[in-house]
């Protein structure tokens, strides 16, 4: 099995053009809506207590805290996933200006470098931006690492220029 070239990856990263620079966001990929999460939760729940009520009139009482237990450990990880539904990055370079915002659960982290003194390098699972001495930031969290790859020749490339 061959591996695909950087090409693929580069039509996956949506640079917006502009005449002045571009634009980009990387989200996460979340295959489903909070609607359509909540109305999973709900009918997973709902199943849950029906066998549960099911076993308790069968005299298996002690089974309904244990599925009220199995609810809120589904509540937990449908609210983890939930929180981390709308993380994204933009990329934003105009006028010599690179432009960083970050959102991560609740927090929203906006960053701003100079392009022309911006390093582009790979370090481990991130995509690693160097605009100065004590200025280094992180990006890619969303991206699988051949599309990391493509998205540091990319920047490269993009910011020599």
């Amino acid at each position: 099995m061959s591996t695909p070239s950087l090409e693929f990856f580069r039509r996956e990263l949506a640079f917006r053009e502009n005449a002045r620079g571009f634009s980009l966001t990387l989200k996460r990929n979340c295959s489903i809506s909070p609607a359509a999460l909540a109305c999973v939760f709900i009918a997973l729940g709902a199943l849950a207590l029906a066998i549960a009520a099911g076993f308790a009139l069968a005299g298996a009482w002690l089974i309904l805290p244990f599925a009220g237990l199995e609810i809120v450990a589904l509540a937990a990880a449908f609210l983890i996933q939930a929180r981390h539904a709308t993380d994204y990055e933009r990329i934003d370079l105009e006028g010599g200006r690179l432009r960083l915002e970050v959102a991560q659960a609740e927090a929203l982290a906006r960053y701003e470098l100079d392009a022309r003194r911006v390093r582009v390098d790979m370090s481990g699972h991130y995509v690693v931006l160097r605009g100065g001495p004590h200025e280094e930031l992180e990006l890619g969290r969303h991206l699988d690492a051949p599309a990391r790859a493509a998205l540091a020749c990319e920047l490269k490339k993009r910011l020599r220029t």
